[in-house]
C-alpha cells in the first residue's frame, strides 16, 4: 500500500505544467476528431500519443519504448508518408485532370504560397532549412509536409505535422471566406458545362509512368514521394492487381495512418512543444495556406478574363493539395450562388494537379536545400 501511494504522489509532483498542457491538447485534437470529424484518422492518434507520451514516467517513449519504436521505424526513414503515398494513389482518379489537361496550371498556382511563406519565415529568423519545412505547410498536404520537415528540420516535425493537418481539417472553414472576397458574384455564378469525354485505359496506364519519369529527371529529390503516389494510381488503373489496389487504398493505409500518427504524437512533449517557435509555426502554416488559396483563386480570375468570362475562377481555389475536399468545398460555394451550377469534376482537375503540384513543390524545396 505504501508503494503505491509512492508511486502515486511521484507521479503527480512530475506532472510538470508543459506536460498537462499537452495532454489538454491531446483531449482538444481528440474531441475534434471525434466531435468534429476533423480529420479522425490522424488526429485521434496524434491526440491519443501526446497524451501517452506526457504522462509521467511513460514507458512509451525513450529508447525502448513502443512509440519512439514506431517513430523510429517508420518516420526516422520516411517510410510512412511514402506508403501512404502509395494508398493515396490507388484512391485518385486523375480522370478528370487528363480531361482537361490546362488544370495543371491552377495546381502550380496553388504552390506559390508555399514559397512566399518560405521568405517570411526567413525574415523572422528561422534557418533556411526550417523556413522550407514551414513553407510545405501551405500544400495541405500530410505525408509531404512529414517527408519534406523530417528531411530538413526533424526537430519541426511535431508542430509542422499538426499544423498541416489541423488546417487539412479546416479547408471547409478556411477557404470559402478567402474565395468571396476575391471574387465577385457574377463570377462564382459562371456555368461551366461538363462534358465527358473518354480516356482510354492505355492512357490512363501511361500517366502515372510518364509522370514518374518525367519528375524523377526534372525533380529528382521528388522521385520517392512521386514514384510511390504514381505507383499506386498505377495499380489502379492496371486493372490486373485489384488486390494489392484494394489492400494500398484501405488495410495498408488505415494500419499506416495509425502508426504514424501515434508516433507523431509522441514528439509532442511538452518540454519540447511548448515554444515560441511552435506558436510560429502554426501562424506561418496558417498564412501558408490562406496565400495559396489566395494565387489559386487569382489565377483562376485570370483564367476567367482569358477566356472571355467562361471560366469560374472559384476553381483555382481547388489547385491545394487537399484532395478531394477543396474540390468539394468549390462545389459547395459554387452553389450558394446557383443551385443548379455543377463544378465538381472541374475542381477535381484542378485538385489531382494539386496533388501532383505539391509533391513536385516539396522536391524543388528539397533541391533548394540540397537535402541528401
Amino acid at each position: 500500500m505504501g508503494d503505491a501511494l509512492g508511486y502515486l504522489i511521484a507521479g503527480i509532483t512530475s506532472l510538470t505544467w508543459e506536460s498537462a498542457v499537452m495532454i489538454a491538447v491531446g483531449l482538444l485534437l481528440v474531441w475534434l476528431a471525434v466531435k468534429k470529424e476533423y480529420e479522425p484518422l490522424l488526429l485521434l492518434p496524434i491526440g491519443a500519443g501526446a497524451i501517452l507520451a506526457n504522462l509521467p514516467f511513460s514507458p512509451l517513449v525513450g529508447e525502448d519504448g513502443m512509440l519512439t519504436t514506431l517513430y523510429n521505424m517508420g518516420v526516422v526513414n520516411e517510410l510512412f508518408p511514402l506508403l501512404i503515398f502509395v494508398g493515396i494513389g490507388a484512391m485518385t482518379d486523375f480522370g478528370p485532370l487528363l480531361e482537361n489537361p490546362k488544370m495543371v496550371l491552377l495546381g502550380a498556382a496553388g504552390q506559390f504560397g508555399i514559397f512566399l511563406t518560405l521568405i517570411l519565415a526567413l525574415v523572422l529568423g528561422f534557418t533556411h532549412a526550417q523556413a522550407a519545412s514551414i513553407g510545405i505547410i501551405g500544400a495541405i498536404d500530410g505525408p509531404t509536409s512529414i517527408y519534406v520537415s523530417n528531411k530538413l528540420a526533424p526537430e519541426l516535425l511535431a508542430p509542422i505535422t499538426v499544423a498541416a493537418y489541423s488546417y487539412m481539417s479546416l479547408v471547409p472553414i478556411i477557404m470559402p471566406p478567402i474565395m468571396r472576397a476575391l471574387t465577385t458574384k457574377n463570377e462564382r455564378s459562371i456555368v461551366m458545362p461538363y462534358t465527358s469525354r473518354e480516356i482510354s485505359q492505355r492512357t490512363r496506364i501511361l500517366f502515372p509512368i510518364v509522370v514518374t519519369i518525367v519528375v524523377g529527371i526534372l525533380v529528382p529529390f521528388a522521385t520517392p514521394l512521386i514514384g510511390m503516389l504514381m505507383l499506386g494510381n498505377l495499380m489502379r488503373e492496371s486493372k490486373v492487381v485489384e488486390r494489392l489496389t484494394g489492400a494500398a487504398s484501405n488495410e495498408l493505409t488505415n494500419i499506416v495512418t495509425l502508426f504514424m500518427g501515434l508516433a507523431i504524437g509522441s514528439t509532442m512533449v511538452g518540454e519540447k512543444f511548448i515554444n515560441l517557435s511552435t506558436l510560429l509555426i502554426l501562424g506561418l502554416g496558417l498564412i501558408a495556406f490562406c496565400l495559396d488559396t489566395v494565387m489559386g483563386v487569382l489565377f483562376g480570375k485570370l483564367m476567367n478574363v482569358l477566356s472571355g468570362g467562361k471560366f469560374n475562377p472559384l476553381i483555382g481555389a481547388a489547385g491545394i493539395s487537399a484532395f478531394p475536399m477543396a474540390a468539394r468545398v468549390v462545389q459547395k460555394e459554387a452553389q450558394r450562388e446557383r443551385f443548379d451550377n455543377f463544378l465538381l469534376m472541374h475542381a477535381m482537375g484542378a485538385n489531382a494537379a494539386g496533388q501532383i503540384a505539391s509533391v513536385v513543390a516539396g522536391g524543388v524545396l528539397l533541391a533548394l536545400m540540397g537535402a541528401a
